[in-house]
């Protein structure tokens, strides 16, 4: 599954590399070669992969305290979650604390069918969101045009955020979530490319 305006952003990647290739500068490129090299081939690893985040999900595991951040969480992660349900009938448990806990089979298992059914590309992008977000919840929702690239971020760094909050924030996690935040931009741009959407 490719387009012109897909096949037109990575013709325009290369030639910008002139005499030297710099695969930093070809994201779009990386994408597509995953997508063809890696994904098509092997599909179902992928999907396997991406049902492993459904199991340990971030917007699942909530805070225990202080309150303000249990409060937050409820009021931002939780909406995702009835959207999935409402969605994809994956209806997934929330626990409190870190301590991993098994999902509902009958969740993953709807999941799974799901993701089993998407197109290498969109595997692709989908598997790039849900490791920057540590969460397939967020994943699903950004490429299904639930969440903005600001959204998808700002929720997967809640916690973060609400650390920086109270004691700030040093130069190597800024440079970490400048890194997740572009992630997320990238994802959109090769989606919007890939459905041949024009630019807002």
């Amino acid at each position: 599954m490719t387009s012109r305006a897909l096949a037109e952003a990575i013709a325009e990647e290369w030639r910008r590399q002139e005499n030297r290739i710099r695969p930093a500068e070809m994201p779009i490129t990386q994408f597509a070669n995953t997508a063809l090299d890696r994904v098509a081939s092997q599909p179902m690893a992928v999907v396997e992969g991406l049902l492993a985040f459904a199991g340990t999900d971030l917007v699942c595991y909530r805070a225990e305290s202080p309150e303000a951040l249990v409060e937050r969480q409820q009021q931002l992660w939780q909406p995702l979650l009835d959207w999935l349900e409402g969605r994809h009938g994956a209806a997934l448990a929330v626990h409190r604390g870190v301590v991993p806990r098994p999902q509902p089979a009958d969740a993953i298992q709807r999941l799974g069918r799901h993701l089993a059914g998407l197109d290498a590309f969109t595997l692709t992008a989908l598997d790039n969101a849900t490791r920057a977000a540590s969460s397939l919840v967020i994943g699903l929702a950004l490429i299904e045009g639930r969440l903005s690239p600001d959204e998808a971020f700002a929720l997967s760094q809640l916690d973060e955020t609400f650390q920086i909050e109270r004691w700030g924030e040093d130069g190597e996690a800024a440079a970490r979530r400048r890194a997740l935040m572009a992630e997320f931009g990238l994802v959109h741009r090769f989606l919007r490319l890939l459905r041949e959407e024009p630019a807002a």
